[in-house]
């Protein structure tokens, strides 16, 4: 008996999805991330409108002052849906556990300076709880937000918040032998240290900020555009300078991740900027605002990381976010 097996091409029925089609056009393929983001929020048909605020939607554009023709125009540089969001942080992950066993296994940690081991303790560790801030603030922005393209990649943001918190923590673990009273140390120090409270109360301020795209200006432009490359390149370059390549090693997730998320970031303030000239003036108002507030916040905290270099730090740090952010199309 003879069987010939042959190829034969099998042609789609269609080429993509019918709201797809609308947008770009007939039969033409669309990307996976056109396919998770694209158009998929609902827009119709809801059943109530929330009784916490009756006068909206569910899903309802006007939870903020910027105003849009498209909402997906604000679209993810990156491209990141769940699956090229999980790919991309398993590469950072795996790298990340090298780095940890590296380091356990050449016993770095006990090579670090007393001074900056102090430091990291009792000035770094209790950044863990910021990071939580970031966290529930990234969720409010998915939750009020309009638009799957920015909605969804917030979300992504706050689980990225959550890992920022546990490296900052495997950290501190790390260098007090898995001594879990420094985890309890640094809430305290969140709570009562003269050096934090001024950047605790900004976390505690925006938490209540009800524009949800002000909150987004607020929380990943403004303060972490002061405070991430503070602790993260300023203070990081002291520690080395100082014979210590630990923090740099082990702080490098946090570093890596705040490169990509500028990107996502500076983005979605460029395109709402250039939609209107009302939009540009609100979004360069709440920059202003929010800068100044973390410059301030920022000050203590710099100081007892850097010593006298840190309040020029800070003012570095300032005038290099101002001229990212001329560059997006914001007036300083």
């Amino acid at each position: 008996m003879q069987i010939d097996i042959k190829a034969r091409k099998v042609e789609p029925v269609r080429q993509t999805y019918t709201h797809l089609k609308e947008r770009f056009g007939k039969d033409k393929p669309a990307s996976r991330y056109q396919e998770a983001v694209m158009d998929v929020q609902a827009r119709e048909n809801f059943h109530y409108r929330p009784t916490w605020e009756p006068d909206k939607e569910l899903y309802d554009p006007s939870r903020t002052q910027i105003q849009m023709a498209d909402w997906y125009k604000l679209l993810d540089p990156r491209q990141y849906y769940y699956g090229t969001y999980c790919m991309a942080r398993q590469r950072h992950q795996d790298s990340m556990e090298q780095n940890f066993k590296f380091v356990e296994r050449r016993g770095l940690k006990d090579v670090m300076p007393e001074e900056i081991r102090a430091l990291v303790l009792s000035h770094v560790t209790p950044l863990r709880h910021y990071e939580w801030g970031a966290y529930l603030n990234n969720n409010q922005i998915c939750h009020r937000g309009y638009g799957t393209s920015i909605t969804a990649p917030a979300a992504l943001n706050a689980a990225d918040r959550v890992g920022n918190a546990q490296y900052i923590t495997r950290i501190a673990l790390l260098l007090s032998d898995n001594d879990p009273a420094v985890l309890d140390a640094a809430k305290q120090a969140w709570m009562e240290h003269d050096d934090l409270q001024p950047v605790r109360r900004l976390v505690e301020d925006s938490l209540v900020t009800e524009d949800w795209f002000e909150l987004f200006v607020a929380q990943n432009i403004a303060m972490d555009g002061i405070l991430h490359p503070l602790v993260f390149d300023r203070f990081e370059k002291r520690a080395t300078g100082e014979g210590d390549a630990l923090f740099a090693m082990l702080g490098e997730f946090t570093v890596l991740w705040f490169d990509e998320e500028k990107r996502w970031a500076d983005r979605q303030v460029q395109v709402a900027a250039a939609e209107s000239p009302e939009n540009k003036a609100l979004l360069s108002g709440w920059y202003g605002k929010w800068r100044d507030l973390a410059v301030q916040a920022v000050r203590p905290l710099a100081t007892a990381l850097l010593g006298d270099a840190g309040a020029g730090a800070v003012d570095e740090l300032a005038a290099d976010m101002d001229a990212r952010m001329q560059k997006i199309g914001l007036e300083i």
